[in-house]
Formats: C-alpha cells, sequence, structure tokens
C-alpha cells in the first residue's frame, strides 16, 4: 500500500484553520488511495436508483393496507423532509467531499465519539439493509418458484453473487448500479403510462372500473384515520434510506463539485414520480382494498389488470431492485469499515486496498455478516422482511440526524467566519434542518407505538451500549490518536504517521 494512503483521513483533510493546502487535498481524496472511478452519468443513477428498492416496491404493500391512499400524502410529506436532509449533506459535501462523509463530519462537528458511533451504525445499517434486500428478492423468486426452492437458499445465493460483483472495480460498480437504476426508473416510468392508458383509454380487465375517484370513494382519504397514517411513517422512511449513498460516493467522484450537487436535486422530482405519481397511477387503476402486506403492489397491480406478463415483467424488475439495494450496501461498508479504521477506530487491516483500489477485507468481513440473513430466512421466512425493516429504519436515519446536526453547526461556523463558506447552501437552513431533525423524532415515537417497528428500539440500546464500550476500550489503547484527541490543523502526530501494511 502506498504511503499516502496510511495517513489517517483526519490528517488528511483537517482545515479548521482554512488552511488552503490542506483542503484541497481533503477535495481530491488523493490520501484516501480510492480510484475516481464514477463518472457524472454514474452517480445520477445511483442518486436516481438508490431510494428505489425493497421499500417502495414491497414495503408500500404493507403500507397501502394500513393507510389506504392517505399513504400518498405520507410519502410527500417525507419526500420534503428527505429534501431538506439531502440538501444539508449536499452543503457538507461541497464544503469538503470525503468517502467516510457522514461519520467523517461527526467527527469535526459533534466531536470524535459521534464519528465512532455514526461510521459503526452506517455500516451497521448497510448490514440490516442487505439482509433485508436479499431476504426481498428471496421472496420475490417465489413468485416463479412457488416453494420449491427454498428461500433461504435463494437469499445466500443471492449474497455469494453481490459479494463477488463488488471484488472487481468500483468503475463496474457504477455501471451495474447505472443499468440496475435504469430498469428501475424506466419500469416505474412504463408503469406509470399503461395506468395513464388504462384511466384514459380504458383497456385491460381493469378499464371498466378505473378511477381517480378510488382515492376517496373506498372509506375516504384517511380510510383507517390519521393515526394510521402516521403508523406508517416508519415504512415509508425506510423507503427513502440509501437516497444518502450519494455522499459515501464522494471519496470516488470524477467532478464532486459538479456532479453532487445536480444529483442531490434531482431529488424532488425523484419522488414526484416515483413515490407520489406512482401511488397514484396503482390506486387510481386497482382500489387500496385490493393490495395485501407482503405482496408488492406493482405486481398485484398488473395481476388485477389481467396482464400476466406484465406482472411477471414487474417482479423481474422489483427483483433487480432489491438487488441493486444489496450491491450498494456492500459498496458503501466497505468504504464506511476502511474510513473507521484510517481513523484508529477500527482494526487497522480494514485500511488495506486492492491494486483496484478496493477495500476487500471490508467488504468480505460486511458479507460475512450478511450471511446472517440467510439464517434469518431460514428460521423465519414469512417475517424476516419486517423484522429486520424497522431496525435498519432506526440504524439509517441516525446518519440523517447527524447530518442534519453537522449541518446545523457548520452553517453557524461558516456564519461567524471561522470555516469557508459552502458553495451549495441548504435553502431556509437552518430552520429546516430543525423542522426534518423534529420530524424524525415523531417518525421514532410512531416505532415505540407499533409493536411490530418496536423490536428495533428495545435492539438500538444494546448496540449504543456496544459502541460506548468499543469506544472507550480503543481510546484507552491508543489515547493519541487521530479519533480520539482535538488537535491543530496540519498537525501530524508521530503515533498517526507509521505506515501501515502494504498489501
Amino acid at each position: 500500500m502506498e504511503k499516502g494512503v496510511t495517513m489517517t483521513s483526519v490528517q488528511v483533510e483537517e482545515h479548521h484553520d482554512g488552511n488552503e493546502a490542506v483542503h484541497a487535498a481533503g477535495q481530491s481524496g488523493d490520501g484516501e488511495g480510492y480510484q475516481r472511478g464514477l463518472g457524472a452519468r454514474q452517480i445520477q443513477m445511483i442518486a436516481i436508483g438508490g431510494a428505489i428498492g425493497t421499500g417502495l416496491f414491497l414495503g408500500a404493500g404493507k403500507a397501502i393496507h394500513k393507510a389506504g391512499p392517505s399513504l400518498i400524502l405520507a410519502y410527500a410529506i417525507a419526500g420534503l423532509v428527505i429534501f431538506f436532509i439531502m440538501r444539508a449533506l449536499g452543503e457538507l459535501l461541497m464544503y469538503r467531499p470525503v468517502s467516510g462523509s457522514f461519520s467523517e463530519y461527526a467527527r469535526e462537528f459533534m466531536g470524535p465519539f459521534f464519528g465512532f458511533v455514526t461510521g459503526w451504525t452506517y455500516w451497521l445499517f448497510w448490514v440490516v439493509t442487505g439482509i433485508t434486500e436479499v431476504t426481498a428478492a428471496a421472496q420475490y423468486m417465489q413468485y416463479w418458484t412457488h416453494d420449491s426452492f427454498p428461500q433461504w437458499a435463494y437469499a445466500l445465493v443471492f449474497t455469494v453473487i453481490l459479494y463477488g460483483a463488488n471484488l472487481i472495480s468500483v468503475k463496474l460498480f457504477g455501471e451495474l448500479e447505472f443499468w440496475f437504476s435504469m430498469v428501475k426508473v424506466t419500469a416505474i416510468i412504463g408503469m406509470i403510462l399503461i395506468c395513464v392508458g388504462i384511466l384514459t383509454v380504458g383497456f385491460s380487465d381493469a378499464g371498466d372500473t378505473a378511477t381517480v375517484a378510488h382515492l376517496w370513494n373506498q372509506g375516504g382519504f384517511f380510510p383507517n384515520g390519521i393515526g394510521s397514517t402516521l403508523m406508517t411513517l416508519q415504512i415509508v422512511m425506510f423507503a427513502f434510506l440509501a437516497v444518502e449513498l450519494v455522499g459515501v460516493t464522494a471519496g470516488e467522484s470524477k467532478d464532486p463539485k459538479t456532479v453532487l450537487p445536480k444529483a442531490i436535486n434531482t431529488v424532488p422530482w425523484r419522488i414526484a414520480v416515483f413515490y407520489v405519481g406512482a401511488l397514484i397511477m396503482i390506486l387510481s387503476v386497482v382500489p387500496w382494498t385490493e393490495f395485501v402486506p407482503g405482496v408488492s403492489p406493482f405486481v398485484a397491480a398488473f395481476d388485477k389488470m389481467g396482464l400476466g406478463v406484465g406482472a411477471a415483467v414487474v417482479n423481474f424488475v422489483v427483483l433487480t431492485a432489491a438487488l441493486s439495494s444489496c450491491n450498494s450496501g456492500m459498496y458503501s461498508t466497505g468504504r464506511m469499515l476502511r474510513d473507521l479504521a484510517l481513523n484508529g477506530q477500527g482494526p487497522k487491516f480494514f485500511t488495506r486496498l486492492t491494486k483496484n483500489g478496493l477495500p476487500l477485507i471490508g467488504t468480505t468481513v460486511s458479507a460475512g455478516f450478511m450471511l446472517f440473513g440467510v439464517w434469518i430466512n431460514y428460521q423465519w421466512p414469512g417475517e424476516a422482511f419486517n423484522y429486520v425493516v424497522s431496525f435498519a429504519t432506526i440504524s439509517g436515519m441516525w446518519a440523517w440526524i447527524m447530518i442534519l446536526c453537522c449541518q446545523i453547526r457548520y452553517r453557524r461556523k461558516a456564519d461567524r467566519g471561522e470555516l469557508p463558506q459552502s458553495t451549495f447552501r441548504a435553502p431556509g437552513a437552518p430552520f429546516t434542518s430543525w423542522f426534518a431533525l423534529a420530524f424524525i423524532g415523531m417518525v421514532i415515537v410512531m416505532m415505540g407505538v407499533d409493536k411490530d417497528a418496536r423490536i428495533s428500539l428495545y435492539a438500538a440500546p444494546v448496540w449504543a451500549a456496544i459502541l460506548v464500550a468499543a469506544y472507550y476500550f480503543l481510546k484507552k489503547r491508543n489515547p493519541q490518536a487521530a479519533a480520539f484527541s482535538k488537535r491543530k490543523v496540519g498537525v501530524i502526530h508521530p503515533a498517526d504517521s507509521a505506515p501501515a501494511d502494504k498489501d
């Protein structure tokens, strides 16, 4: 491994005194050792497709059953909050684009402990999300095989295949995600156009009954009351998890200053088309009472329309969507583990990169943990998805909380002239950031009320206790490490400058 790669990201990127040379190093990402192999079109499609996964394709079935047409409003409001979060992230990324992203900002603005917690929690989020996605993919395969092949076996096969795909190059990862996202986007737009055709021309089995009046005629817009709609917020927020993945790609983007703002600014229309627009069309063609939990509403809609081939095609699309999201999870977990290791907050061997600039060990360990999902699918094939969704939601929302808190502190320092202003300021901040924090708090309260989601709130304190114990253990072993002590900019401590092992 080259000596430049062995420096911690804290050493390379800290610039509290405005030192331009250090700032430039942080922006280039060269000190991180990654190859900038992700181009503009790949970043754009990763951003567009990142939030189109099982939360929309599978989780929406349960949410429709609970909330009816009012789910459309839930997605719209939550989507606005997501836009506030992404603009807050964008402001931070233009201030300092690094692959460590959330944990790096947490270290700088909240303190070393929060950087440690954020990095490990985001790693856990993607491990759990990977389990969620292979679970969903295994369920989708049952559409064709009807239990002739066990669900857990599908989960195992998919995990192994995606692990192998992540060991080649970041450019290949970007290319796979580009086409995965293209399939998802094309499918949703095609479904919307078919629904428009059914509503206007009246073809298919649903042609005679399709009407936008389904949005209020089947018990009203809030058929089960506003309370039921609020209870779906954790499912809704889970659907948006992964929109922040563009922050992790910052260290491997060819032109982050140009590409990332454009990707973030696509959030409003993404949500308007792929969530709000798609649900309006589906629920206008097929009454909400026809949907059941555990079945993709997209597949169910085509079945109700009498378009059997269409249902099979959509099932293939949602299968690729789940695999795409899991693929993204394996990509981000390896990078997050390496960022932690570079800062002395994880085992040193995670810092090693392959000749292609890939964090092999971190990706391998993460994939190994994802195999736990195979056991979950073996033990509880019917409930596996619901068990892991709620825990993924609470761990993923921690990253959002840190993004918002860091942006509030950064803006405060920038306005005082202590740090350079970002070239991509979040509109309405810090008020929009405070509003988003309050909304996330409400979602967490709703999760505590929901007996199905409450298990994640039981698990969260256990995970927090593990992190606290691990942090102070590591700090005691190496109190002078960059991750555990405040320091002046550009000062490299001797304990931190020792070269890492070579590959």
